[in-house]
């Protein structure tokens, strides 16, 4: 089992930064890639970028890229979420998730996911 623990969000005004983090622990060695997804209030739940370990290739969603960076620092278990010039429309709960299979699409789909996290809360005032 593996387990995700996100942190890092918080309320900006528009144009800020927020760095979230996602610790993985557990049996790990299977995870293909990580990713971050995104609900919007009313909203589903959309993949915003994502992170393949073994290669190091990033993907993002056309509404972040240039603005949102993913990265993975293997020695931690880690997946960072660097968002900058944040709008608005970015706010949402943020989830950190793995899958074990390829996917398609820039970005993984929630049926792509294999484990979430809890969520963690990021509000963009304008």
């Amino acid at each position: 089992q593996v387990r995700l623990v996100e942190s890092g969000g918080g309320a900006v005004q528009a144009g800020g930064s927020l760095r979230l983090s996602c610790v993985a622990s557990g049996y790990t060695s299977d995870i293909s890639w990580m990713a971050w997804f995104r609900q919007a209030p009313g909203k589903e739940r959309d993949g915003v970028a994502s992170v393949f370990i073994g290669g190091g290739s990033t993907f993002y969603a056309n509404s972040v890229k240039g603005r949102f960076s993913i990265s993975h620092d293997a020695a931690k278990s880690t997946v960072y979420l660097q968002m900058n010039n944040l709008q608005p429309e970015d706010t949402g709960i943020y989830y950190c998730a793995d899958g074990r299979h390829y996917y398609l699409g820039p970005v993984p789909r929630e049926s792509d996911v294999t484990h979430w996290g809890q969520g963690t809360q990021v509000t963009v005032s304008s």
